[in-house]
């Protein structure tokens, strides 16, 4: 049924009188976007973009439209209001209806988040001391159900395993609970999606999508520092799925109280619920994440053998990012299976030698042994004579270890550094270190501390 001109000239008075009330800001984008079309048994019916809109406009000015529809002989008894797909800028997931509202039968378009990376889930991640809070917390809110800490703030360098988590909790929550609407994506295609929102004036539907999930995940939160307009926006979406009890999890590189140009109500609010951190990785944990990739790589390439002294060589000397380390890894297994060669000790140094140069922080044996006579508290002249005592032997033995470790000096040259020892010594000491690292905690403590301490 069409509208008689009468009902029309009524909208447009209503109209007037709404945006001299309201002000041209929420008129825009309130009811601007309305399309009057029929009157039926009293019911005006309106066609929106979206069903967040018409909602808000039945609860805060429902009564007043109908009031200023009375004043021009327009008796309305309520307002109803259907979405008109078509109107839609960009495509965007449908909301929930109302509670008792009928179930639309449409498939629900997936979200416009970032692809989730099938490798990333819990039970390809590595457990170990630096990063095992992150994970039991990640755990715990991927099974879903109230948990204590809302939201879940994971933070820690660069290839520490922070979007490995985030990708794991995505993927078991979705098996989990089909249903979910589970938003993942990086602070910068938030932050992209709301300008594009600014520029298209499509800020309501940016709003009705962010806050109509049930778990939203930002990676790498620092992006927005500094960014004042998208950080307002980020605050009020992050109050409103709080107060609606919806989870959030967010990374970032460094602890939320750190992040510089971050607002101060922003940073409180990553606070509230569990902050967890992931430390820079140990030697166990490499060489367990090198273990378990080798494990599936062999399976894949039964061809190719792998010299068992590979990765605790590359669990040693590639330090600092597990990214790094796995790509290693892999550049080896995809060489060895192309040329058809073995992986030992001579193709490792061979194919990874632009890796191994770029991870080496050029200790030097000389600040090897200074740093071990400091730590064991002897002096560099016992270091690098021919006394044998083991007071002065173990830690003679512990340095040789790290200078085969951590530099990349020949045996020959490190037995020169240490008073002209010959090469045999030098193995006999490194097999012997590495022995006792298996064995001795105290000797795995203290070359993990050195280790720690020349790297730094």
């Amino acid at each position: 049924m069409d509208l008689t001109p009468a009902q029309s000239a009524a909208w447009d008075s209503v109209c007037s009188i709404l945006e001299a009330e309201l002000g041209t800001d929420a008129y825009r984008n309130w009811i601007a976007p309305l399309t009057f079309e029929a009157v039926i048994e009293g019911v005006a019916h309106f066609s929106v973009p979206i069903a967040f809109i018409g909602r808000y406009v039945k609860r805060n000015s429902g009564d007043k439209i109908i009031e200023l529809f009375a004043e021009h002989r327009e008796h309305i008894s309520c307002l109803e209001f259907h979405v008109d797909d078509s109107r839609r800028a960009a495509p965007v997931a449908p909301v929930r209806e109302e509670k008792g509202a009928a179930a639309t039968p449409a498939e629900p378009e997936p979200l416009p988040g970032a692809p989730l990376d099938p490798r990333f889930t819990f039970d390809n991640f590595i457990v170990g001391k630096p990063n095992e809070m992150a994970a039991a917390a990640a755990r715990r809110v991927a099974e879903g159900g109230p948990v204590l800490f809302n939201p879940l703030f994971l933070y820690g360098g660069v290839g520490l395993g922070k979007t490995h988590l985030m990708h794991a909790i995505a993927w078991e929550i979705q098996k989990k609970n089909p249903g979910y609407r589970v938003l993942y994506l990086s602070a910068e295609q938030f932050m992209f999606r709301f300008v594009q929102a600014l520029r298209f004036r499509n800020t309501i539907e940016f709003k009705e999508l962010f806050r109509s999930v049930d778990v939203l995940m930002v990676d790498d939160v620092q992006f927005i520092a500094g960014k004042d307009s998208t950080q307002a926006e980020f605050f009020h979406t992050f109050n409103a799925l709080i107060e609606q009890k919806k989870q959030i999890i967010i990374s970032g590189d460094r602890a939320p109280g750190e992040i510089d140009g971050m607002e101060e109500r922003i940073r409180s609010r990553l606070q509230w619920g569990l902050v967890a951190d992931l430390h820079p990785t140990d030697y166990e944990l490499r060489l367990g994440i090198l273990q378990a990739k080798a494990e599936a790589y062999l399976t894949d390439h039964p061809e190719v053998t792998l010299d068992p002294t590979v990765l605790p060589f590359l669990a040693h000397r590639i330090s600092s990012n597990v990214r790094v380390l796995e790509g290693a890894l892999t550049r080896l297994f995809a060489f060895g299976s192309l040329v058809g060669r073995a992986i030992d000790m001579d193709m490792t140094t061979e194919c990874l030698s632009d890796i191994l140069r770029a991870s080496s922080r050029k200790v030097t044996v000389e600040e090897i042994i200074r740093k071990v006579c400091e730590h064991y508290n002897i002096r560099q002249t016992d270091i690098l004579s021919p006394r044998r005592a083991r007071v002065v032997a173990r830690p003679r033995q512990v340095a040789m270890f790290l200078s085969k470790t951590l530099t990349t000096k020949s045996l020959p040259e490190i037995g020169r550094r240490f008073g002209g020892r010959d090469h045999t010594t030098v193995m006999h000491a490194v097999k012997r270190i590495e022995e006792l690292r298996q064995s001795d905690s105290q000797i795995a403590d203290d070359l993990e501390m050195l280790r720690r301490m020349l790297e730094a």
